[in-house]
C-alpha cells in the first residue's frame, strides 16, 4: 500500500504520515510551505517531501492520495487527481477508516487548548502504562512526536473544527466518532470558512451527536458558548470543570496565582495537588480536562496528578528558545485574542514585575482578515513593549491597533528590523515573547542570535 499526501508539514497531515508508516504503508508527500518542528520530525522519520504541488510527485503505484485541507482546485496536483480519476480521501476520513473505527477514541475540542490538553491527556495515559496511540498538533516534549500507532484500544485526537478538504466542508471532528469527548472552549474563529459563531456552534452540535449514551462529554462550565451547544440536545453523561468557579465536578484550588501549584477538587473533595512547569489559569483549566478524561479511561485521578506534576509541555506552547545575557526568549502559537491575553496574564503572574517585549504576527486567516483587530489592542495589556509584525497582502491596516498601544506600541514590516529592535531596547531581565502560528521567518534563531 503507497500513499501520497498533499500538505504533509501540516501538523494534523504530518501525524497521518506517522500513523500510516506505523502500520506498514509507504508514504510520500509534498507541500509548498515547510518548517520545523513539523519538517524537521518527518525527516527523522524518513518520509520523502516533494517541494511545491505537481502532480508528479505521486507515481502511477500510488494507491491513494490524502488531501489536506489547505488544498484547493486549481493546484496541478489536484486536477490531475480529478481528471485521471485517481483514488484520493481526506486526512479526517482515512484517519477515522485505518486507524480510529475500532478505537476507544478520546477527542479533545476547543477554540483554544486543543494541542495542549492533548498532549495532557496522552501523557496520563502514557504515564498509566496505557500506551495510547494519539495524533496532536503539535509535538508533546513527553513523546518527541505528534502521533503514534499505540498498541492499546485508547486514542487521543486533537479535534478541530476547522473543515475537512475541499470536497468535505463539514468539521475534520465529525469524523472522530470518539467515546469521550472534552469542549474545552468556544469563540469565533476561522472567519474564512465560518460566516458566524452560530454555524461553529452547529458544528460542535454535529460531535455531540456523534457522542455515544454511553460515553462522557468533559465541558467546560465557564463558557456558555458550549452550554448553548448542549441545549441544542445532549445524549450523552456530561462532566463538568473550571479553573475559574468552584460550582463545577472539577475545580482548582490555586496555592501559586500563576497556576504552578493548585489543589485539584472533584466534587468538593482534595484530590491531590499539582506542582508543574506551566502557567496561568487557561494551563489549569486544560490539566482538569484531562484529569477528568483520563479518568473515564480508567487512570485514578492521583496517578493523572502525578503524571501532569511530570508533563513537560509542547513545542511551540510558551516554549522557551532560550536565553541570552538574562533575557529569555519564548515561542507561542497564540493567535488569537483570547489565547494572547491568557499567555501573556500566565507570563505576567510568574514573573511579576520584570518587563515583557511581546512580538506579533498575525498569520491565521482570521486574524489576516481583520476580524478580531478590534481586540488585539486589549489583549496586548499586560505587555510592556508591543512589536507588531504587518505582512505583505495584510487585509486590514495595523495602524489602528498601534494608535491604541500608545508608546509601547510599534509596527514594523520586516524580520530583521524586529530583530535589531529588540536587541537596541532588551535588558537582562527582560522576557521576549514570540506569538505566530507560522514559523515567522527564523525569528526565533534570529533574536537569541543578536542578543
Amino acid at each position: 500500500m503507497k500513499i501520497h499526501i498533499l500538505g504533509i508539514c501540516g501538523t494534523f497531515m504530518g501525524g497521518i504520515a506517522l500513523l500510516a508508516r506505523e502500520t506498514g504503508v509507504e508514504v510520500t508527500g509534498s507541500d509548498a510551505n515547510v518548517y520545523p518542528p513539523m519538517s524537521t520530525m518527518l525527516e527523522e522519520q524518513g518520509v520523502s517531501i516533494s517541494d511545491g504541488y505537481s502532480a508528479d510527485h505521486f507515481t502511477d503505484d500510488t494507491d491513494c492520495i490524502v488531501v489536506g485541507n489547505a488544498m484547493k482546485r486549481g493546484i496541478d496536483a489536484v486536477e490531475t487527481m480529478l481528471n485521471k480519476n485517481l483514488s484520493y480521501t481526506s486526512g479526517p476520513q482515512w484517519l477515522h477508516e485505518n486507524i480510529l473505527k475500532d478505537r476507544w477514541v478520546l477527542a479533545v475540542a476547543g477554540t483554544h487548548g486543543k494541542t495542549t490538553t492533548a498532549s495532557m491527556l496522552a501523557w496520563i495515559l502514557e504515564y498509566a502504562g496505557l500506551n495510547p496511540g494519539f495524533l496532536i498538533g503539535g509535538v508533546p516534549e513527553n513523546f518527541g512526536l505528534s502521533a503514534r500507532l499505540g498498541d492499546s484500544p485508547f486514542f487521543v485526537v486533537e479535534a478541530d473544527e476547522y473543515d475537512t478538504a475541499f470536497f468535505d466542508k463539514r468539521s475534520k471532528f465529525v469524523h472522530y466518532h470518539p467515546r469521550t469527548a472534552v469542549l474545552n472552549n468556544l469563540e469565533f474563529d476561522h472567519a474564512d470558512i465560518f460566516p458566524d459563531l452560530q454555524a461553529i456552534k452547529t458544528q460542535f452540535h454535529h460531535l455531540v451527536r456523534t457522542i455515544p449514551s454511553e460515553g462522557l462529554i468533559v465541558n467546560n462550565a465557564s463558557e456558555d458558548n458550549l452550554q448553548d451547544v448542549l441545549d441544542m440536545g445532549c445524549w450523552t453523561p456530561v462532566e463538568s470543570f473550571s479553573a475559574n468557579t468552584n460550582d463545577s465536578a472539577w475545580s482548582a484550588n490555586y496555592l501559586n496565582a500563576d497556576g504552578s501549584e493548585f489543589d485539584v477538587i472533584f466534587e468538593g473533595e482534595k484530590q491531590g495537588t499539582i506542582h508543574w512547569n506551566e502557567l496561568g489559569a487557561h494551563s489549569v483549566s486544560n490539566g482538569l480536562a484531562a484529569i477528568a478524561a483520563a479518568r473515564h479511561a480508567g487512570v485514578p485521578v492521583d496517578q493523572a496528578i502525578a503524571a501532569l506534576s511530570e508533563f513537560k509541555g509542547v513545542k511551540r506552547r510558551m516554549q522557551l528558545r532560550g536565553e541570552v545575557n538574562n533575557v529569555r526568549v519564548y515561542d507561542d502559537f497564540a493567535h488569537h485574542p483570547t489565547a494572547i491575553e491568557t499567555t501573556l496574564k500566565g507570563l505576567r503572574a510568574s514573573i511579576g514585575s520584570s518587563r515583557i517585549i511581546a512580538i506579533l504576527e498575525p498569520r491565521s486567516n482570521t486574524m489576516r482578515m481583520g476580524m478580531h483587530k478590534d481586540k488585539i489592542a486589549n489583549s496586548l495589556t499586560a505587555a510592556d513593549q508591543v512589536i507588531m509584525y504587518q505582512p505583505e497582502g495584510l487585509d486590514w491596516d495595523m495602524g489602528d491597533v498601534i494608535a491604541s498601544l500608545g508608546d509601547k506600541g510599534t509596527l514594523l514590516t520586516n524580520v530583521d528590523d524586529i530583530v535589531q529592535m529588540v536587541a537596541n531596547i532588551s535588558q537582562s531581565g527582560d522576557h521576549v515573547l514570540v506569538m505566530s502560528n507560522g514559523g515567522f521567518d527564523g525569528i526565533h534563531d534570529k533574536l537569541l542570535a543578536s542578543l
